[in-house]
């Protein structure tokens, strides 16, 4: 795949993923077994204390996870994701990193490292996807 694959793919997630939309998620770069992914830290990302909202947080990390499971345009759907909460969101915007551990033809397994605003790991998600075979609407067959 090009580098121009790779943005379309984010692109994709950009303007297709309406819950990623609602809560303010970007997908800042997708590439290889790897997608970086920003939310902001305000009020509707946040609990009823103030703090960075764990649904928000997991969403952040599913939002990441699929950026670098779909990197290569073909559509990978998650089927198990644990998440560890390390520390309290206080301060945004919150970045998630997602990574590949391994990849096989069926299933591949990641890593998200979430971090606040002062890039303070926040939580740690792992996540498995099985990759369906079929390309991402709009993106080439093949």
């Amino acid at each position: 795949m090009t580098m121009d694959s790779f943005e379309r793919v984010r692109r994709h997630f950009n303007t297709h993923d309406t819950f990623a939309r609602h809560m303010g998620i970007e997908m800042l770069e997708v590439k290889p077994g790897y997608a970086k992914a920003v939310m902001p830290l305000e009020t509707p990302q946040k609990n009823g204390v103030g703090l960075a909202h764990g649904g928000a947080i997991f969403g952040l990390a599913d939002v990441a996870f699929g950026g670098a499971s779909n990197a290569t345009g073909k559509v990978a759907l998650g089927i198990v994701s644990t998440i560890n909460y390390m520390s309290a969101g206080k301060i945004g915007p919150l970045t998630a990193e997602a990574k590949e551990l391994h990849r096989s033809r069926k299933l591949g397994h990641y890593e998200v490292s979430i971090f606040d605003g002062n890039n303070e790991l926040m939580a740690v998600c792992r996540a498995t996807a099985y990759f369906r075979g079929d390309s991402l609407p709009g993106m080439p067959e093949g």
